[in-house]
């Protein structure tokens, strides 16, 4: 995945072997869903994007993603 844009409570994420792939689609949806803290998961397998909003207070409550939206902060193409 390559990490396309950031603004805290919203990530993009490309990958192109997502495009045409449901299969992929299915199974990032379900791995995503298991956290709470993330509110919606948009998965578009025409452009290979995958657009993920959070609650920014309770995602910063969880240590491990925090860490990941500070991973996420620090390498993202556009800011």
């Amino acid at each position: 995945m390559e990490i396309s844009s950031y603004i805290p409570g919203r990530v993009r994420l490309y990958n192109k072997e997502l495009i045409g792939n449901e299969e992929l689609a299915k199974k990032i949806r379900q791995s995503l869903s298991a956290f709470s803290e993330l509110t919606e998961v948009n998965v578009n397998t025409v452009s290979g994007s995958v657009l993920i909003l959070y609650d920014i207070e309770s995602l910063r409550k969880n240590k491990d993603l925090k860490k990941v939206e500070e991973y996420i902060m620090l390498n993202a193409r556009r800011k």
